[in-house]
């Protein structure tokens, strides 16, 4: 088997591993980047302040960092904003969506392959380490990497140089490694599940980034931000939340974190008829949590629920059902059945309603 690449067949390899890791990067991102937009720290919570300290003081630093949170906190903005305040900014950075490398796919992926290493191997490949060689790679939901591959992982990460799948040749790697993980990996050492030697080499600074119900001082700097942002994609006049619509942002306990939110203000953008962004055009569950607080013996039944939200959007489009059904997602046939079920009040009509 050839190990050997001259520089020609080196360069027919890179096309094929860029599809990788575009690939990949698209898996990675989260919806609030679907736009293009430049990822940003947004708010003015103390705990985001601690985050951007920190990572100011690791930035010009080649250790490891392990970034945890829940899902959608934005574990790989965190990892952006590391590679862009430090001395690679100029470089490459390869998101790597973990949960997606198992068994041989792990090996050719990460660290590449050459032309007949496995059935199916047509070419050769460069894996997402060499393809990001000078710069930062972003080893996202590490947890997920399963034990037999993990003792791979530490041979790279401590011989800097990566033996491609296939072949006897290493080839030496300068890379930044950032990790996240949305389990306790502590735990998972405890239980047998990921290797302490792997812990004890990623693990040097751990960076924890809290969910936005422990941080309500970001959401509307955040979803302003979001907001915004639609308004560039779209080239058109930005958007404003109304004030009930922020009350009921602050209220919600935003389960999905950033990327939760981001989505909630792309529907709103899109949906909504004029400049303010009114609870109508908010996503159900935003509106239903208006509830949470109720004693549990006074909480609403469904009924009452799908009379409020319906109330609201009419009121919203001053009487117009046509536009109400579309905000509300159903058929307008459907929305006159529910108004005379729930004996609703529709507000006096405009024309063309």
């Amino acid at each position: 088997m050839r190990d050997e690449r001259d520089s020609d067949s080196t360069q027919r390899i890179v096309p094929n591993i860029n599809r990788d890791v575009e690939s990949n990067r698209l898996r990675s991102l989260p919806a609030s980047n679907s736009q293009g937009t430049d990822f940003q720290l947004v708010g003015c919570s103390d705990a985001l302040t601690s985050i951007l300290e920190t990572v100011k003081a690791i930035a010009a630093r080649k250790c490891p960092v392990v970034i945890t949170g829940e899902t959608g906190v934005g574990k790989e903005m965190v990892a952006r904003q590391i590679h862009m305040a430090s001395d690679r900014a100029d470089k490459v950075f390869v998101p790597v969506d973990c949960t997606t490398l198992t068994g041989q796919l792990f090996e050719s992926q990460l660290f590449g392959h050459v032309r007949g290493a496995f059935t199916g191997a047509v070419d050769s490949t460069l894996g997402f380490f060499r393809a990001a060689h000078g710069g930062t790679i972003f080893l996202d939901e590490i947890s997920e990497i399963p034990l037999e591959l993990q003792a791979k992982l530490l041979r790279v990460l401590q011989e800097s140089a990566v033996t491609p799948l296939g072949s006897t040749k290493s080839y030496p790697i300068d890379i930044r490694v950032l990790c996240a993980s949305n389990a306790n990996l502590r735990n998972m050492v405890d239980e047998g599940t990921f290797r302490a030697d792997l812990y004890y080499r990623l693990n040097v600074v751990n960076l924890e980034v809290p969910p936005l119900r422990e941080r309500t001082e970001d959401i509307l700097p955040l979803a302003e931000y979001f907001l915004a942002n639609q308004a560039i994609f779209y080239k058109e006049p930005p958007k404003v939340l109304g004030p009930v619509a922020k009350e009921l942002l602050l209220d919600y306990n935003w389960p999905g974190n950033v990327r939760e939110l981001a989505n909630a203000m792309e529907r709103a953008y899109v949906l909504a008829i004029g400049q303010e962004v009114q609870p109508a055009v908010l996503p159900f569950e935003i509106i239903v949590a208006e509830t949470a607080p109720y004693p549990k013996h006074e909480l609403p039944t469904l009924d009452q629920v799908k009379r409020k939200i319906i109330t609201q959007t009419l009121q919203y489009t001053r009487g117009r059902k046509i536009a109400a059904a579309k905000i509300l997602g159903i058929e307008r046939r459907k929305l006159n059945r529910l108004i005379e079920k729930l004996n609703i009040d529709v507000p006096e009509k405009s024309a063309g309603s």
